[in-house]
């Protein structure tokens, strides 16, 4: 059987810490994710081989093991071991055997192990599969349960108030609450809520990312909104007050007189919630949209002359 090589799936050097390792780990692991990739055989094969490359390079012992042995592995294999513990190349397994019969591996045929219901390879089961005693080839190492993800899509409204919803992870009702000023894109983490703990392991978690969808009536920048607000060409002639709705409520504005297309105006504190800060919020940004009129009436037309006249236009 192959040698595999657990840096090279992990795309880490083999003088990687263990935090570099999780890390790309729990990359790899979502990237590759059945549940990410349904029905793709070849994201499932990936899946395993990941799996089973953090779970030696994750523990110390096992990965010792590995790198003692890894690429004596790959001697053994093409050259077989022979009696009295030494090869046909007369390369001396015995000072690797550590009592196992010859078999610097631990054993072959032990049936393979197993990660969360994943099949371990045979280089694996070979490697590893006379380690944990009467388990054969499963770890007896506590091990943390694996994360699930999951998607959470809400409109812009619901973001702005939060509050409590329920949602189904692997066929499990769960409830939640939102928090006022969730982000696009936001991730949130629920320890003990993803896949069973290995061995009295601790649970996975369930990650859970935001979706908001786009929001005709607003554009969001961070904490911020922009609105656009349709206005009269005569109350910005002539300015005036006018009824705004947003999201927090009806609110009267002040539109100065000769005000152009375009105008901003600044309302503090009439944005988007800030996240987890309770009181905070961001600006909301009136930009102002003059409307023409349409259809004019002959006494309109007749009444834009006359002004036209007035200053010079006609």
């Amino acid at each position: 059987m192959d040698y595999k090589d657990y840096y090279k799936i992990l795309g880490v050097e083999k003088t990687a810490t263990a935090d570099q390792i999780k890390k790309a780990y729990r990359k790899l692991a979502r990237q590759h994710h059945p549940d990410v990739n349904p029905n793709d055989a070849t994201a499932e094969q990936k899946f395993k081989e990941v799996n089973e490359a953090n779970e030696v390079l994750s523990d110390p012992e096992k990965r010792k093991k590995y790198d003692q042995f890894g690429a004596d592995y790959q001697r053994y294999e093409q050259q077989g071991a022979g009696g009295a513990g030494r090869g046909p190349d007369g390369f001396d397994w015995s000072q690797y055997t550590q009592g196992q019969g010859g078999n610097p591996f631990g054993g072959f045929g032990g049936g393979g192990a197993s990660f969360e219901g994943e099949d371990f390879s045979d280089f694996f089961s070979s490697m590893f599969g006379g380690m944990g005693g009467a388990g054969g080839g499963r770890s007896t190492r506590p091990g943390a349960g694996q994360d699930y993800q999951a998607e959470l899509e809400l409109s812009l409204e619901e973001a702005y108030h939060g509050g409590p919803r329920t949602l189904t992870v692997n066929g499990k009702n769960l409830r939640i609450t939102i928090h006022p000023g969730v982000a696009d894109g936001q991730t949130i983490r629920l320890r003990d809520q993803g896949g069973a703990g290995r061995n009295g392991g601790p649970n996975g978690s369930l990650l859970i990312t935001f979706r908001i969808r786009p929001d005709a009536r607003y554009v969001r920048t961070g904490d911020d909104l922009t609105q656009d607000v349709p206005v009269s060409l005569y109350r910005a002639l002539l300015g005036g007050s006018q009824t705004v709705d947003t999201l927090s409520g009806s609110v009267k504005i002040n539109i100065k007189p000769e005000s152009t297309n375009g105008t901003r105006l600044r309302l503090r504190g009439k944005g988007f919630p800030v996240y987890r800060e309770d009181g905070k919020f961001g600006d909301l940004y009136l930009r102002l949209n003059v409307q023409l009129p349409q259809n004019l009436t002959e006494p309109e037309k007749e009444l834009i002359k006359q002004l036209a006249r007035l200053r010079g236009e006609e």
